[in-house]
């Protein structure tokens, strides 16, 4: 085709077609991926990206960007055309002072490899890999219910620490869903949620193309979506044909204009527009087009059917004349603003570094509580709450709340101030500078949303019962994967929580959540191992965690007898040990028992009997597996001699995984089916987690190993 009769076509028709081919050669070249949403949707984001998004393509993580989220992130070679289009530039997040790269976050090159190992095109969006993402998306819903977190970050944001006159943080939240999206149920709960909040800086735009992956959506999904919108309290505009720009500026604008709801654009598109041959767009969605096909979209495109990712004259400028010029304009008045803060509001912009850096004010742990036996038998999860609190008062942006569980979780912020986070009205005082959150009924938009609040650099906490977590998996999951230093706090960790039942009890979720790449779980077996859990926590600044309490209350070991709780740092600490117990220093233990959580004193009250006894036992706290993982092998070796074969854990719930430590020839007191609905001494009986049944398993770990027990005649029956 001549050059002539493409440069013929609109300046913006150009652009739009050439992401649609440079996303169809992607997909091509890749022999996989999905072509057909970039190609309906590629004016939809041109008219947000080119006249709408505040985006500086030169300081790609400036605080007060306009976020983007593509939720159905199969599009994704449509935001990498973007990306490499406007001139994005590369960019690591994690410099002290953020650094920009001198090549782009995309390549032409990385557009070429799509898919392919090393790429920053990645098969959907990876946050941390490709700047420009701002959240990893795949599962459906994932996105738009992360980008209500970013929405609700900018609300709190603003009004914390916004003043008159300068205000840092008054940018808007965008996403791009589709079908998918909307029929995921996260992606309802989210919606809800933000409805309630008023979220009016949130907009999703959705692609109502009418196709799935098994067909059209009228095999499932025949609901009127802006009915249903309308009835969660949004603002809603329809755009009849995803093509007429005028349309697409017009509700861009509106959404701009409304200050009392989010917004749902609903976009009337085709998916595969441009592949005539196609009109089974099932096709088109998920798979290549082929060659024949692409050079036929091409032509109905009015682009040269025997280029492979061309880019015409002028597509690249018209861009950045537009996008890249108004994301400047954006940032330097930003820039002028934040310095004019800094000169008025020195502390404030102190803070708001820290917090940026995910670092702590200097006296952040000034206040934890203490907790000395002899004391009241205490439940972990009430510990917890003290030391959030006290830890809270001192890190302005440490904020969340639970689902709906705040009263049994005692995750609540109490301390003068920690007001609850609501939408401001004339007849009441909500405000959104409120640090207590409440989620609802809605474990999985929970955990989700707090994963956007955790990419805006807030540091959430989140809670419910450990048994929710079921509910919730994918979006934990996510910030696992994307490294967000997330809080996570779930209680009635055991089938001790008693009286609920088996639909209640948690028994397969620990070894679930362990098996979770870059989560780490902590199980900490009284108030001083949950004071310095929470103190490990708050360093973490890439890694999330699932902290698990108790409902019960747990005795409070006297540390002058037992090893300090500052153990927990390093996962697994050896909390006593017989034989320096008894001024054996350099013999070897009879048998050792590990555990984690509440099952520590029910060891330790079997450590007192197997040294009444005459045997040696060593008692292993294991708050953190992943944690312990971690160390050194002579620490490892130090605290679970390889030598010593007889070992016995005890954790009140699945025995999966912990033979890595027992051995396959130790003894593992677990659960091997679900609970039962009693009185919280009636399951301990019933499933052997007391004292006589821990007794005799090591006992028999002795004998199976061949064990002498060595305790001198004049020691043994002694208890210090």
């Amino acid at each position: 085709m001549e050059p002539s009769v493409i440069q013929q076509q609109d300046p913006d028709l150009l652009c739009i077609n050439t992401l649609r081919t440079l996303s169809i050669d992607a997909v091509q070249m890749a022999q996989s991926g999905h072509p057909g949403t970039p190609m309906d949707a590629a004016p939809t984001l041109y008219c947000l990206w080119q006249w709408f998004l505040r985006y500086d393509p030169e300081h790609p993580h400036w605080p007060n960007r306009d976020r983007f989220v593509l939720s159905n992130g199969h599009a994704c070679a449509l935001l990498y055309s973007l990306l490499h289009l406007c001139g994005v530039k590369g960019e690591d997040p994690d410099a002290p002072t953020p650094q920009t790269y001198d090549g782009l976050a995309v390549t032409l090159q990385d557009l070429k490899t799509f898919r392919q190992a090393g790429s920053h095109c990645t098969g959907h969006p990876e946050y941390g890999w490709t700047t420009g993402v701002e959240t990893t998306t795949g599962p459906l819903g994932q996105g738009i219910a992360t980008s209500v977190g970013m929405a609700i970050s900018q609300r709190w944001l603003s009004a914390t620490y916004d003043r008159p006159g300068l205000a840092l943080f008054d940018h808007n939240v965008y996403a791009l869903c589709g079908d998918g999206d909307m029929m995921e149920g996260l992606g309802a709960e989210a919606a809800s949620l933000a409805g309630h909040l008023k979220l009016a800086n949130l907009c999703w735009i959705y692609d109502d193309n009418h196709i799935t992956i098994e067909g059209s959506t009228r095999l499932a999904f025949t609901e009127d979506v802006a009915a249903r919108f309308i009835a969660y309290g949004w603002h809603v505009e329809r755009v009849s044909d995803a093509n007429d720009l005028a349309q697409l500026r017009a509700a861009y604008q509106r959404f701009l204009d409304t200050d009392d709801a989010p917004t749902l654009i609903v976009v009337q598109s085709h998916i595969g527009y441009g592949a005539p041959h196609r009109q089974d767009t099932r096709e088109a969605h998920g798979e290549p087009l082929g060659e024949a096909e692409v050079r036929l979209a091409k032509q109905f495109y009015g682009m040269d059917p025997d280029k492979q990712f061309d880019i015409p004259d002028g597509v690249t400028e018209h861009l950045r004349d537009n996008f890249g010029r108004r994301g400047a304009e954006a940032y330097a008045a930003w820039a002028a603003q934040s310095a004019a803060y800094r000169a008025q509001y020195p502390d404030l912009a102190d803070a708001l570094a820290q917090m940026s850096a995910r670092k702590l004010p200097d006296d952040w742990d000034a206040s934890l509580p203490t907790f000395d036996a002899p004391a009241p038998d205490i439940a972990t999860r009430a510990v917890s709450g003290q030391v959030l609190n006290a830890i809270a008062a001192r890190v302005p942006w440490l904020i969340g709340g639970a689902a709906d569980l705040s009263p049994s979780t005692l995750t609540r912020l109490t301390f003068d101030g920690a007001s609850d986070f609501q939408p401001p009205a004339p007849d009441d005082d909500g405000t959104y500078a409120g640090r207590n959150f409440h989620f609802g009924v809605r474990e999985h938009a929970m955990c989700a949303v707090a994963n956007g609040m955790s990419l805006s650099l807030l540091r959430p906490f989140v809670s419910s019962f450990l048994i929710f977590t079921d509910y919730c998996r994918a979006a934990l999951r996510l910030g696992a994967m994307m490294e967000l230093p997330l809080i996570t706090i779930w209680t009635h960790d055991s089938i001790s929580l008693g009286e609920d039942g088996p639909t209640h009890q948690p028994v397969e979720q620990l070894a679930s959540l362990r098996a979770m790449p870059g989560m780490i779980v902590l199980r900490p077996a009284d108030a001083g191992e949950v004071v310095e859990a929470w103190r490990f926590i708050m360093t973490l600044r890439h890694t999330p965690v699932c902290l698990a309490l108790t409902r019960q209350p747990l005795p409070v070991l006297d540390r002058t007898r037992y090893a300090s709780a500052s153990g927990v740092s390093r996962g697994a600490y050896v909390l006593i040990d017989a034989c320096v117990d008894a001024g054996l220093e350099d013999a070897t233990p009879d048998v050792l028992l590990l555990a984690s959580g509440s099952e520590v004193a029910l060891c330790v009250a079997a450590y007192d009997e197997l040294r009444r006894e005459g045997i040696l036992a060593r008692v292993v706290s294991m708050p953190s597996w992943e944690v312990f993982e971690s160390q050194s092998q002579a620490y490892h070796d130090s605290v679970l001699p390889p030598e010593l074969a007889a070992r016995v854990a005890v954790e009140e719930a699945s025995s999966f995984g912990w033979e890595r430590y027992t051995g396959i020839d130790g003894a593992i007191l677990g659960l091997h089916t679900f609970g039962m609905s009693a009185p919280r001494e009636a399951l301990a009986r019933h499933f052997g987690f007391d004292v006589t049944h821990v007794v005799a398993a090591a006992k028999a770990q002795i004998m199976s190993h061949g064990v002498k027990p060595r305790l001198p005649a004049n020691i043994a029956g002694k208890t210090p």
